[in-house]
Parts: structure tokens; sequence; C-alpha cells
């Protein structure tokens, strides 16, 4: 059985998905770029400011399935450029201070609305 997550905490999605969906004990969240969820506007002038935001985003979307970064299996983050990489990394690393999930990074060419990083991931509970 799936199961569609929403969190008003978090930005509306901007296509046909949804944030989450829940299928058995998994959560796949779907990737979080910095937009404040009350203007829907990119947030932050740097990729480090910008991860604070997609992390926070993630962390309301986690919240409404129930789980927490503790219960995050995998993530992958895009990067516009890999300059970026040890500015995001840090902000990263702070949310993921004792538990470390499985993780990949890429760089791609651009993200939607001009963002700097996007994140997504899986959780289990």
């Amino acid at each position: 059985m799936l199961t569609t997550i929403h969190s008003d905490q978090a930005p509306a999605a901007i296509g046909p998905y949804s944030q989450a969906v829940k299928a058995g004990n998994l959560l796949f969240c779907s990737g979080q770029i910095p937009l404040d969820p009350k203007t829907m506007q990119l947030v932050g002038a740097d990729a480090a400011a910008q991860t604070e935001q997609v992390m926070q985003n993630l962390a309301a979307v986690l919240a409404a399935g129930g789980l927490g970064f503790a219960n995050v299996v995998r993530t992958t983050i895009f990067l516009t450029t890999m300059n970026d990489f040890a500015a995001v990394n840090e902000v990263y690393g702070r949310h993921f201070a004792k538990h470390k999930p499985a993780r990949a990074t890429v760089a791609v060419k651009e993200l939607p609305k001009g963002a700097l990083v996007e994140i997504d991931c899986i959780a289990a509970s």
C-alpha cells in the first residue's frame, strides 16, 4: 500500500509529484530545493544557506511521515558545481552528526528555479 505524505511546513510540489510516498516501512522523499514553504521563493544567496533551507524542508517532510534524520538510510545531493561540495557537506554534516546514511553527490547542469543544491532521501521506520 502506498501513502502520500504532505507537510505544510515544506514547499508544495511544483510539479506532478508528491513531497514523499510511504511504501511499507520506507519513506521516499522527493528532492527538496531551498524554497521557503510560505513564499515559495528561493532562500539563500550561497550554497551553505541554501542547504540549511533544504535540510529544514526535508526535516518537515520526514516529520510528516513520522520519521527524522536518524531514520534516513540514503540521500542524494545534487549540486550545480562541485566547488560548493565543502560548504554543503558542512551544513549536511551538522544534521547527520551521529548517524551517517549512505549518500551520493553529483554535479548537474542546473536545478529548478536556479537553486544551487537539491537533496532527496529514503528513510526507514
